[in-house]
């Protein structure tokens, strides 16, 4: 059965530019503080279980992670393809693929969570885990990696609904979630009422319970509303898998970086003190606020750039990617200049320790300044992403953490303290992102030649 071609009721190939993207990004935010929310309320809840509870779940995080990036990369593959698809009007297709990589998405997941439910002990031994906390790891992962093929589908199906054009439903989605899980979790961990004590046990079953309703939600738009599911195809099925995992798995590779990163660079600050991790730790807290409206800038602008490519309109997807950048550089100078006179309270708000709190309003007054130009390579990566460049967008991604970010900031701590590795951050950042913008014209040229 053919299916009817899509009109273009989010205005994502004809509307003005800077309004469309502006009505994908707002709700993108607030999908991403729910998100932001679900971590928070889950650490809030286990950290009252006490100091091993709290550092047993704290362990799982890399793990859980590393599953997630799977899905994340996945859902990269599908939201670029699908836009194209649309783009170029074939519903059909968009239907199909969308199908083939939900598919794919639940497969890897099952293959991930069955060997994971046989690796507990050995792997968080590994990791560095004690003999006191692996049975509260088991217990808690135990229920984690039974539950969390439930998440596939609504996180890469809501990567597919995005590439519609649509981004509140899948925010929607997302805080209908999160707020069950904030319900369910202090019931099902302290066994409040009727519900039974569980623990650490209880939050997970909570996220399961919470990811099921998100479930739901995201198969009820994808089959009745947006028409993007239909029976698999044999014969093109492992055609649809390749190209998926041609996309997604450089992109989930790209997404593993940062923590990677972030590990490497708690080692520098390990040589610099106590108080030099815990200033940076508390600036990672305040800077996933600052940045947010870029991060959802920038999982906006993909849908748009692949469907306008899909429709052969490069000038338009590009006029958006510049745009952005734009955008970016203006908004996040605002943010810092609004910011500095906050920066001694907040640094007072997030630490009791006076030597902590000189070095959070250090970084405070000198990295946000080069937000901006941050927001630039990730507005160029997921560019790259939506012209099907995941290859080069890893590659960007290596290069701002690795051959910027980390050696100028291990350079600025050897001439002068913390206070120098949060000045070579800011330089680090501003560098790749002149970098990043200047590369963004030359692929423009590139594109525009080609499709000429």
């Amino acid at each position: 059965m053919t299916l009817p071609k899509k009109p273009d009721k989010h205005g994502i190939l004809t509307a003005p530019i800077d309004d469309v993207l502006r009505r994908l990004t707002v709700p993108m935010i607030f999908g991403m503080v729910a998100i932001l929310m679900f971590n928070l309320v889950d650490t809030f809840f286990i950290s009252l279980l006490g100091t091993e509870a709290l550092a047993a779940v704290s362990f799982t995080f890399p793990v859980t992670f590393a599953m997630n990036c799977i899905t994340m990369g996945v859902g990269v593959g599908l939201s670029t393809s699908i836009g194209r698809l649309l783009g170029k009007g074939d519903m059909a297709s968009a239907a199909r693929f969308s199908s083939h990589g939900l598919l794919l998405a639940v497969l890897l997941m099952l293959t991930a969570s069955v060997a994971g439910l046989f690796t507990i002990e050995p792997l968080f031994s590994l990791l560095g885990a004690s003999q006191a906390l692996l049975p509260i790891i088991e217990q808690y992962m135990t229920v984690w990696y039974i539950a969390i093929p439930l998440l596939v589908i609504p996180m890469a199906g809501n990567s597919a609904i995005r590439a519609t054009g649509d981004t509140k439903t899948p925010a929607k989605i997302m805080m209908l979630a999160g707020l069950i899980n904030g319900i369910l979790d202090p019931l099902l961990i302290f066994g409040l009422g009727p519900f039974p004590e569980l623990g650490v046990q209880g939050a997970a079953i909570a996220s399961g319970m919470s990811w099921g309703v998100a479930l739901i939600g995201s198969l009820y738009v994808l089959i009745a509303r947006e028409k993007l599911l239909a029976w698999p195809e044999v014969t093109k099925l492992m055609q649809d898998w390749r190209q998926v995992l041609q996309v997604g798995t450089p992109a989930g590779l790209s997404n593993a970086l940062t923590p990677l990163s972030g590990a490497l660079m708690m080692t520098i600050l390990a040589a610099q003190g106590t108080t030099s991790v815990a200033a940076y730790g508390a600036a990672m807290r305040i800077e996933s606020i600052l940045i947010i409206v870029m991060m959802s800038l920038g999982s906006a602008l993909m849908p748009f750039m692949a469907q306008n490519l899909g429709a052969n309109n490069p000038n338009r997807a590009f006029s958006a990617l510049f745009l952005a950048m734009r955008f970016a550089i203006v908004f996040q100078l605002l943010v810092f200049v609004m910011m500095v006179p906050l920066s001694w309270p907040l640094s007072a708000l997030f630490s009791q320790d006076v030597e902590v709190q000189n070095l959070l309003w250090h970084y405070l007054i000198v990295v946000p300044f080069s937000y901006g130009l941050q927001a630039v390579c990730m507005l160029l990566i997921s560019g790259l992403n939506a012209m099907h460049q995941s290859m080069k967008a890893l590659i960007w991604n290596l290069l701002r953490l690795f051959a910027f970010l980390l050696p100028a900031a291990w350079l600025g701590s050897q001439l002068n303290g913390t206070e120098g590795l949060f000045i070579g951050i800011a330089i680090a950042n501003i560098f790749s992102g002149i970098g990043a913008y200047l590369y963004a014209i030359r692929l423009r040229r590139q594109q525009l030649v080609i499709s000429a």
